[in-house]
């Protein structure tokens, strides 16, 4: 009887504690749906009341895009809004298409200049050239415009009709294009290094861009390449579906590469290679550094947790969020993060901490107490917590103060102008060489535009010495502070003496891309590239390369000149492709 008993309280609890989870859970989505409804209505009046008591007229697009992107801030970087004037900005960034001439502009003064032109487009095909000012389209001035507004009139329905009018030289020219379908290279170069290591540079993974890498892969191939790299450096990423076939290039069918998971079940999914690899033995290095993001992160990091190859450079950026689009009202558009993926080992790359990002953006330092440890297929320890860490560590050195100035402030784009124009009989990469005279013309480009910079230190001082001045310690220290300020000053002829092998690589880099192309400018800057070369070394020492895989080596860290790839991340951020 007790125990018929016991039994009934028992079921009468348990009918009772699902009732109350139940209406616990009813009661708390009900909260929730109010809250959301309250502030959208304190949201709605707000702006109703602004619009029609504040004191100067308000431009409601600019005013709720500002709310909206200050709301999208309390999230994390990657979800985003695009208003109707910039959805195409997107649909570019996926697809790797456009309608327009195929160049890239950037701002200088009062004008727009042509920075760099690709091959077999409009712009090309009708002569113009990096360092031609753009003056006007259709008749129109582009005087004062940003970047921006420039793109928007350039680009149009492939097929249309533009007219541009150039500058160069203080001569000007108006040519007459027929826009076309802009479809960036995900593949600029592949090529033959040495007699046995094919490259392949990948920059974007777009759509298709499987077939773009294969047809390198098998081009390298058939010239009896018996070992690759892959340099995803500077890498955004893209589609996650394309990172699963490029890893399924060297990896056999049924090996998972990536999974997803979300809190809506609709997210969580398993992404698998389902094909014959290309080549599942041939031994590969991919090349990272901090540029390289997203489906770049997967393709190294499941190539790590296969110990499929080795992985060479900087720690990777840190982004292992998966976005998706949503078609909002009026043409918008939302991108939206839905998940986080993570690779075979189990490990998430995201970094888990968006609050000290580097300057760039990628993950900053990271506190061991957030690093977790998980294990490759081989056995091998790898850690999550934000990007990944190469097998091989091979560090950039930070150019010299005056490099930075120099590129930066595009002296050395001005000077690589006038050098084409002046020497327009390179054909050949062979026939190009930096002479100990155009050093001394350089030197001289930079007197005659009356080229100074101050140093990081120097900066420092001044500004030691401003806030000394208002504590009124100055005066107390002045022979301190003058003595710092000597000793501390930088000479312009000795920076450029000491610095010159530096300077020199960035003003090759961008004479060479001024005959050849990105593609002429990649293979020459890779015959230099101290992180390739660090790649042919280890996929020559087959001994080392095994040891690494099977996590028998030690770690090596090298720190190298400079790199040249993360000088271009440097760039003015006012750059926009036409």
């Amino acid at each position: 009887m007790k125990k018929i008993r016991s039994g009934k309280i028992i079921i009468v609890v348990s009918i009772l504690l699902v009732i109350g989870i139940s209406t616990g859970f009813l009661v708390n989505q009900e909260t929730r749906d109010f809250r959301i409804a309250k502030n959208l209505d304190i949201f709605f009046s707000l702006f109703r009341e602004l619009n029609t008591f504040y004191v100067d007229e308000i431009d409601p697009d600019k005013v709720i895009k500002a709310g909206i992107d200050n709301m999208l801030k309390t999230l994390d970087p990657y979800t985003v809004y695009f208003p109707e004037s910039e959805a195409g900005e997107f649909s570019i960034m996926i697809s790797g298409r456009y309608g327009g001439i195929g160049s890239l502009v950037r701002s200088t003064g009062d004008y727009v200049v042509i920075s760099e032109v690709y091959k077999g487009f409009p712009a090309d095909k009708a002569g113009i050239k990096p360092g031609d000012l753009l003056k006007k389209v259709d008749g129109v001035s582009l005087k004062g415009l940003p970047t921006d507004k420039v793109s928007e009139k350039l680009k149009g329905n492939p097929g249309t009709e533009i007219s541009v009018t150039i500058d160069r030289n203080g001569k000007e020219t108006e040519y007459s294009l027929k826009r076309e379908k802009i479809i960036m290279p995900p593949v600029p170069y592949y090529g033959m290094i040495d007699s046995k290591t094919g490259y392949i540079r990948f920059t974007n993974f777009t759509q298709n861009c499987i077939e773009d890498v294969k047809t390198a892969l098998n081009a390298l191939k058939e010239n009896k390449a018996q070992q690759i790299i892959l340099d995803l450096r500077g890498n955004p990423g893209g589609l996650l579906t394309e990172a699963v076939e490029i890893v399924n290039l060297f990896v056999a069918e049924g090996n998972e590469v990536v999974s997803t998971k979300g809190k809506d079940k609709q997210f969580y999914e398993d992404f698998k290679t389902t094909k014959q690899p290309l080549d599942e033995k041939i031994p590969l290095a991919i090349i990272i550094n901090r540029g390289s993001a997203s489906a770049s992160e997967i393709v190294a990091g499941a190539i790590q947790d296969l110990d499929r190859g080795i992985i060479i450079g900087q720690r990777s950026y840190g982004k292992g969020l998966v976005q998706i689009t949503r078609p909002l009202s009026y043409n918008t558009q939302l991108k939206v993060t839905t998940a986080k993926y993570y690779i075979p080992s189990g490990r998430c790359i995201q970094a888990r901490n968006f609050s000290h990002p580097n300057e760039d953006g990628s993950v900053g330092i990271i506190p061991d107490s957030l690093i977790s440890e998980f294990k490759t297929k081989n056995g091998r320890i790898v850690k999550d917590g934000g990007g990944i860490t190469p097998d091989i560590e091979v560090l950039p050195e930070p150019l010299s103060q005056i490099s930075r100035e120099l590129f930066l402030r595009n002296y050395i784009f001005d000077f690589a102008t006038n050098y084409y124009w002046t020497h327009p009989n390179i054909k050949t990469p062979d026939q190009f060489t930096f002479t100990d005279q155009d050093y001394d013309d350089f030197k001289a480009f930079l007197l005659n535009r009356k080229f100074n910079y101050k140093t990081v230190t120097e900066e420092s001082l001044n500004e030691l010495i401003t806030n000394a001045k208002k504590e009124k310690y100055y005066d107390i220290h002045k022979d301190l502070f003058n003595d710092l300020e000597k000793d501390i000053a930088h000479n312009l002829d000795q920076d450029l003496k000491m610095f010159r092998s530096e300077i020199t690589d960035l003003m090759e880099d961008e004479i060479i891309s001024r005959y050849f192309y990105e593609s002429g400018a990649i293979e020459w800057t890779i015959k230099k590239d101290e992180q390739v070369s660090k790649a042919i070394d280890i996929l020559n020492n087959k001994e080392e390369y095994s040891s690494i895989l099977k996590g028998t080596a030690g770690s090596i860290l090298v720190t190298r000149k400079n790199d040249q790839n993360n000088t271009k991340s440097e760039t003015p951020q006012n750059r926009k492709v036409m």
